[in-house]
């Protein structure tokens, strides 16, 4: 294999902060990989500003999360969390990103979040993947230039806000659902997990003991959308295209 081929992957998920990916779109992720497509995780901030927890014990459980989701590769960009900024810096460290994991399909917050760290991240994408398929736009990893990329199918997961509109397109995940929340699971200092989380930490939105239980209904009611239990929603940034509606059957 070609060393500019060695790290690619199918999709390619990016989140501001640790546990994003799982929240929004954890089976959806492993549902791909329980096909056999590949999956890379790129978390923007190491999440040291979360209310419980650290950058050290978040950084464990983002490793236990991802292999219960069985992702291939998962890194940090290590931006300050609660000051991401689309700035040269963090812009850069994404098309690198981009260009090291060549994706075909890229997974990303929202623009319109209750955090902002989560808006941040996706217009650091955005302003990243455009720049990313520009030859004089130059990049390394390893000391090796990199070659231009660009994709085109960019898709938004839901998080704690509603999408302005309506989703464009909902993934079944009942066969995933158990997987997802045992990956949420993985973050005892975020989420509350009976025996294994402090029960004197502070009280978040997360750590609620009735948060799982909000993630489920949500779950439920997205699956109702389209006649399964469990499903997730998503929208895409540009327009989705068929060669035809025969790859629907």
């Amino acid at each position: 294999m070609n060393d500019i081929n060695k790290f690619q992957v199918d999709v390619l998920a990016i989140g501001a902060h640790p546990d994003d990916i799982e929240l929004a779109c954890g089976g959806t992720v492993a549902k791909f990989t329980e096909e056999g497509y590949s999956v890379a995780i790129v978390d923007c901030t190491n999440g040291e500003l979360g209310s419980r927890g650290n950058a050290e014990i978040r950084a464990i459980e983002a490793k236990n999360g991802a292999e219960i989701l069985g992702v291939k590769f998962r890194e940090n960009l290590g931006l300050p969390d609660g000051k991401l900024t689309v700035n040269d810096e963090s812009v850069e460290k994404m098309i690198v990103m981009i260009r090291k994991y060549r994706p075909k399909i890229v997974l990303v917050n929202p623009p319109y979040e209750r955090h902002p760290d989560h808006e941040a991240s996706h217009f650091i994408l955005r302003k990243a993947m455009f720049k990313s398929g520009l030859i004089k736009v130059e990049t390394e990893y390893d000391g090796v230039p990199q070659t231009p990329l660009r994709i085109r199918k960019m898709f938004c997961y839901m998080q704690s806000y509603e999408f302005p509109r309506k989703p464009d397109f909902y993934v079944d995940i009942t066969s995933t659902f158990e997987k997802k929340m045992n990956a949420i699971k993985a973050y005892t200092s975020q989420v509350w997990v009976p025996g294994l989380s402090d029960p004197n930490g502070p009280v978040t939105r997360l750590s609620r003991p009735e948060f799982l239980e909000e993630l489920e209904a949500r779950a439920i009611y997205f699956g109702t959308q389209i006649g399964v239990r469990f499903a997730e929603a998503f929208y895409s940034i540009e327009p989705l295209g068929f060669k035809n509606l025969s790859g629907l059957f």
